[in-house]
C-alpha cells in the first residue's frame, strides 16, 4: 500500500526541447495553431456525421470512430508538451504519464483498425453491392465499431498492465512526452516480457489491420477489373482512395519516426519531433482527406455553411 503511494504521487522528468528563449512563443503559437485546426477539423466532422441524416449510413457510422481517435491521440499529446514549453516546468506524475502512454498507444491501434474496419465496409459496398444492406446492418456495424475498440483496448491494457509489476529506479524520461518505451526505460528491473509482448501486440495489429485491407482492396480491384461500367470503377476509386492514403500517411510518418532512432547522426530534438508527427500530422489530414474526396461529406459541410450564411 506505500509502495503504491509514492508511486501515485511520483514526479518525472521530461526531456524538454532545446529552444532559444526568443522562439519559445513562437513555437508555442505555432503548436497552439495546429492542436486548434486539429480539434475543429475532427469535431466538424464528427458534428456533420451526427446532424446530416444524410450520413446515418455503415460507412459514416465506422467513419465516426476515426475523428473520434484522432482526438483522443492529439490531445493527449499536444496540450502537455505546449504547456511544458510555455512554463519551462516539464514535470509530469508518473500515473498521468501511464496514462498519457495508453491514451497515444490506443490511438496508433485504433487508427490500423478503424481503416481494417473502413475497408472491409468499403468491399461489401463495391464488391457485393446487391448484398450490402443485408449484410453491413445495424447490428453488424454495432459489432464491427465494438471489436474496433475491445480489440484495441485489450491488446494495448495487456501491454501496460505489465508495468505494474516493475520497479521504478530512474526519474527522468528522454522524451518530450510518455509512451511504452519511455516508461521502460524508468525501471532497473528486467524488461524482456514487456518487450516480447509490445512486439507481439504491434505485429498483431500490423498484420489484422494489413491483412484486412489487403483483402478488401483486391476484392475491390477484381471488381473494378471485371466491370464495364466507367461510374462503378469512378466510384470505387473515390471512395478508396481517401483510405489508402490516410493508411499510406500513417505507415509512412510512423516507419520514418522508427528509422529516425536508429541513427546516431539524427539530433535528439529531431527524434522528438518525429515521434510527435504520427500524432499530429494524422489527425490534421484525416478529416481534410475525407472532407475533400468524399463527395456525401463535401456536400454536407456546403449545405451546412450555406444555410448559416444565407440565414
Amino acid at each position: 500500500m506505500e509502495n503504491m503511494t509514492l508511486t501515485l504521487h511520483l514526479q518525472l522528468s521530461l526531456n524538454p526541447f532545446l529552444i532559444p528563449s526568443g522562439a519559445k512563443y513562437i513555437i508555442f503559437f505555432t503548436g497552439l495553431l495546429i492542436y486548434i485546426f486539429g480539434i475543429f477539423c475532427n469535431l466538424t466532422l464528427l458534428l456533420l456525421i451526427i446532424m446530416d441524416h444524410n450520413l446515418h449510413k455503415p460507412m459514416y457510422f465506422i467513419l465516426f470512430s476515426l475523428p473520434l481517435n484522432d482526438l483522443i491521440g492529439i490531445s493527449a499529446l499536444l496540450p502537455k508538451v505546449l504547456s511544458d514549453i510555455v512554463t519551462e516546468n516539464n514535470k509530469i506524475y508518473y500515473p498521468l504519464c501511464v496514462l498519457q502512454g495508453f491514451l497515444l498507444h490506443m490511438y496508433g491501434g485504433g487508427v490500423l483498425f478503424i481503416l481494417a474496419a473502413m475497408a472491409f465496409d468499403r468491399y461489401v459496398a463495391i464488391s457485393r453491392p446487391l448484398h450490402y444492406n443485408t449484410i453491413m446492418t445495424p447490428r453488424v456495424c454495432l459489432g464491427i465499431i465494438a471489436l474496433v475498440w475491445g480489440l484495441d483496448f485489450v491488446i494495448i491494457a495487456s501491454l501496460f498492465s505489465l508495468h505494474d509489476k516493475l520497479s521504478i529506479c530512474r526519474y527522468n524520461l528522454m522524451n518530450v512526452f510518455c509512451d511504452n518505451p519511455s516508461l521502460l526505460s524508468l525501471t532497473c528491473a528486467n524488461t524482456m516480457i514487456n518487450n516480447i509482448v509490445g512486439l507481439f501486440d504491434t505485429t498483431i495489429m500490423q498484420i489484422v489491420s494489413v491483412s484486412v485491407q489487403a483483402f478488401s482492396y483486391i476484392k475491390i480491384l477484381i471488381t473494378c477489373l471485371s466491370t464495364s461500367r466507367s461510374e462503378t470503377k469512378k466510384k470505387a476509386i473515390n471512395t478508396c482512395m481517401a483510405q489508402l492514403v490516410i493508411f499510406l500517411i500513417f505507415e509512412l510518418v510512423g516507419t520514418f519516426t522508427i528509422l529516425s532512432h536508429r541513427f546516431a547522426n539524427i539530433s535528439v530534438d529531431l527524434q522528438k519531433i518525429t515521434g510527435m508527427l504520427i500524432f499530429i500530422v494524422s489527425p490534421c489530414l484525416n478529416p481534410i482527406v475525407y472532407g475533400l474526396n468524399t463527395s456525401e461529406v463535401r456536400h454536407s459541410f456546403l449545405n451546412v455553411f450555406r444555410r448559416k450564411i444565407f440565414t
